[in-house]
């Protein structure tokens, strides 16, 4: 992962300029230079980029344009247009009258020089920014390497990233940072999970659950639960081809917990940190789950199978039964759940849930101080009828289709009835065109904006 460099006397200065402000900027600058940037037609739209020749034709300065308010609105960390368009060198920020949020900028810096090179050797462009003054290089550059890594485990394909893969990178994640880590498999995940197990019950590779403990005793308790579902084919409800050609980021909310924990780690913070994954491939075999079944759950809930393809749901509820037994201040799941809230919101936008308003709302200044963008949905109380199917106390997948991620949304809901609060994100994992900052490929959401939440509710 790209570093921030410390800074550097050197560096060549790259002056952000938005539109409005060009005609004086430029006009205030030696003749040469003006002319320069009149013939290059440079105008400082969003993004474009102009680089400023020395008299010895190396690289004096360069301008980035910093557009209007109304297109900088459409999108976010403007800055990493600039990684690609940059010859190499080291690049000092040079706002010119510009309200910007360094760190957040120089994150983006950072995004934007991700590759997925573990089939395909990739280049990367010694195009550097040194450290903006008040930024802390080692948090920042914290946070991008944890995005990095999620980003690697999502874009990973499933042959490579099945549930043992998934479990060596969680043991790893563990032992990078000194934590206590244990896997339940076997006769116990039957015993204890019989969900997470029958979920996994058709796949080569068997389901387990996978817990990571870490920090002090005494600390506010945090508990991240993640649905690690390394392929989807949706069971004997198979999915059509079109639909299943993404499935290796089912496993996207396990990687993003896995991303979150690794930032509460390496930062440092001083939490009572739980990471709860559930790991299964949704196959098909003899042993499938099939629809129509009725599972018994950790909480004592039994629950009909209506669709096998609405699997995610049914491991996570009994991860978060053990999770809710412990009564943590705060329980978060994130999983690549539902359709529903794509129809809802689009691949950008994840949907939470919680019944705190309190919370709600301070997790959506956090997720716009941080530029990680999230939206809330309802648990709406009136739709509970919906996933009580008569036969058993709860319905995995409720016929109609409206409301479905509030429906699943309620249906985790009942697995959470001890702990003082509950947040649940449907992310979907994935950046299916490339924008600054976010190549094409997997998606790291939602955890910037949970790490924010939980340094101001719980970090002094």
């Amino acid at each position: 992962m790209p570093l921030l460099p410390a800074p550097d006397p050197g560096a060549i200065p790259l002056h952000v300029i938005p539109a409005e402000a060009l005609p004086a900027w430029r006009d205030a600058q030696p003749p040469a230079r003006s002319v320069w940037i009149t013939a290059m037609g440079f105008e400082a739209a969003l993004g474009e980029t102009l680089v400023l020749p020395g008299s010895s034709g190396a690289p004096e300065a360069a301008l980035f344009g910093w557009g209007t308010a109304q297109t900088r609105g459409r999108d976010r960390f403007h800055l990493a247009a600039a990684v690609a368009k940059l010859p190499a060198g080291r690049y000092a920020l040079r706002p010119e009258g510009v309200a910007l949020d360094p760190a957040i900028e120089a994150l983006g810096w950072l995004l934007a020089g991700y590759r997925f090179d573990r089939y395909r050797a990739a280049s990367d462009r010694d195009v550097a920014l040194v450290c903006p003054e008040g930024v802390d290089a080692d948090r920042v550059e914290r946070i991008a390497a944890a995005v990095a890594r999620t980003q690697d485990l999502i874009n990973t394909p499933a042959r490579d990233m099945g549930p043992a893969a998934l479990e060596a990178a969680f043991m790893d994640l563990a032992r990078r940072h000194g934590a206590a880590a244990s896997a339940t498999a076997g006769d116990a995940l039957r015993d204890g999970f019989p969900m997470i197990a029958a979920v996994g019950a058709a796949a080569t590779e068997p389901p387990r659950l996978l817990d990571l403990a870490w920090g002090r005793d005494g600390a506010p308790k945090v508990t991240l639960v993640g649905k690690g579902v390394c392929f989807d084919t949706g069971g004997l409800d198979i999915k059509p081809s079109a639909s299943m050609g993404l499935m290796k980021k089912d496993m996207g909310g396990a990687a993003t917990a896995m991303g979150l924990a690794e930032m509460i780690m390496g930062l440092g913070l001083d939490l009572r940190l739980r990471l709860l994954v559930p790991v299964v491939e949704n196959s098909i075999s003899a042993a499938a789950m099939r629809p129509g079944d009725i599972l018994s759950s950790r909480k004592g809930l039994s629950v009909e199978v209506n669709n096998t393809d609405a699997e995610g749901r049914l491991i996570l509820a009994d991860a978060l039964a053990l999770a809710d037994a412990e009564r943590p201040d705060l329980i978060v799941s994130l999983a690549t759940l539902t359709g529903a809230a794509r129809v809802a919101l689009g691949p950008d936008l994840p949907a939470f849930f919680t019944d705190d308003d309190a919370l709600a709302a301070d997790l959506a200044r956090a997720a716009a101080a941080v530029a990680d963008p999230l939206w809330r949905l309802p648990f709406w109380t009136p739709y509970e009828a919906l996933i009580e199917p008569g036969i058993a106390d709860l319905d995995n997948a409720p016929s109609g289709g409206m409301g479905g991620a509030i429906t699943a949304a309620l249906f985790l809901r009942r697995f959470v009835t001890a702990s003082p609060a509950y947040l649940h994100l449907d992310i979907y994992g994935w950046t299916p065109v490339a924008k600054p900052a976010r190549p094409k490929g997997a998606a790291c959401q939602g955890a910037r904006a949970l790490l924010a939440l939980l340094e101001d509710r719980f970090v002094p």
